[in-house]
């Protein structure tokens, strides 16, 4: 006999929640033909902190500026890469977790790191924790962070218009090539060939965390034990740093987080449960 497998759960609506209809209602990944840039611009794609991420200029400016501001945009991430990453025994976030870096002697990005961390603890009760996994693990954080960064750099540099996501925290700014608001698909947790919610706006920090690509990663520091209940959380604001955090600690809090992201000032959401239920706050700007 033949062993049966078991179907991952459908996304069921909750309260103001949009559900997942599979087949040609879903939004497939890959842009259609009205994603066509109609004006001048730059796309780039290159792999940085081991993840895929993409940046869209989308200003009508001349072909060697926008390849100048793409190289500093990758070249930071990089930087930061190099910086923060866990993995790498050389990078100045492990030697600090060794204590082969003192706070006095630590680079100023490592120390606003750490002050960031430390006020975004405060400010989820303890449920951001970035070291819940034992040693000093800021990579709720980093990664957002690093990305509004680098969107702040190019608004500066006189790029209005882009869009870069960061394997899945996305900072869209302006409009998109085709001249209209950007959309920013989300993820299905369960199908990555589609997504289950598309949003659209012209200034917006999108920040996704959940267990779809790399297991229960994400530790309930009350616990000590990786966290369970929701299965993906987008949290929407204007700082993407800050949007990363939260929806990390709303995964650690389980299916209390929902609750706790609709009490937030100044940010919209949509969670997934691990039971396939979606709950969204009623501001979130769906398409």
């Amino acid at each position: 006999m033949a062993a049966s497998r078991t179907a991952p759960p459908a996304i069921r609506p909750g309260p103001a929640a949009v559900p997942f209809r599979p087949g040609p209602a879903a939004v497939p990944i890959r842009p259609g033909p009205a994603a066509v840039p109609t004006r001048p611009g730059l796309r780039r794609v290159e792999q940085v902190m081991g993840t895929p991420i993409s940046l869209d200029l989308a200003d009508d400016l001349p072909r060697t500026v926008l390849d100048d501001l793409a190289d500093e945009v990758f070249g930071w991430l990089r930087e930061v890469d190099a910086r923060f990453s866990t993995y790498r025994a050389d990078s100045e976030v492990s030697r600090f977790d060794r204590g082969e870096v003192l706070l006095s002697e630590a680079s100023p990005d490592l120390r606003l790191v750490l002050e960031r961390c430390a006020d975004l603890w405060g400010a989820t009760d303890g449920w951001f924790d970035a070291y819940a996994t034992g040693r000093f693990d800021p990579s709720g954080y980093v990664k957002g962070w690093a990305a509004q960064v680098a969107s702040d750099r190019l608004l500066a540099a006189g790029a209005a218009n882009h869009c870069l996501n960061a394997g899945g925290d996305v900072r869209v700014r302006g409009l998109s090539p085709a001249g209209r608001p950007w959309r920013v698909g989300l993820q299905h947790p369960w199908d990555r060939s589609a997504t289950f919610l598309v949003l659209t706006g012209t200034d917006l920090a999108v920040a996704t965390s959940g267990v779809y690509e790399r297991g229960h990663h994400v530790v309930d520091p009350r616990r000590g034990e990786p966290a369970r209940g929701l299965r993906s959380v987008t949290v929407v604001g204007r700082d993407l740093g800050v949007a990363d955090a939260y929806a990390t600690a709303a995964v650690a809090m389980g299916s209390a987080g929902a609750g706790w992201l609709g009490r937030l000032d100044g940010h919209e959401h949509a969670v997934v449960t691990d039971s396939g239920r979606c709950l969204r706050s009623p501001r979130l700007p769906v398409a």
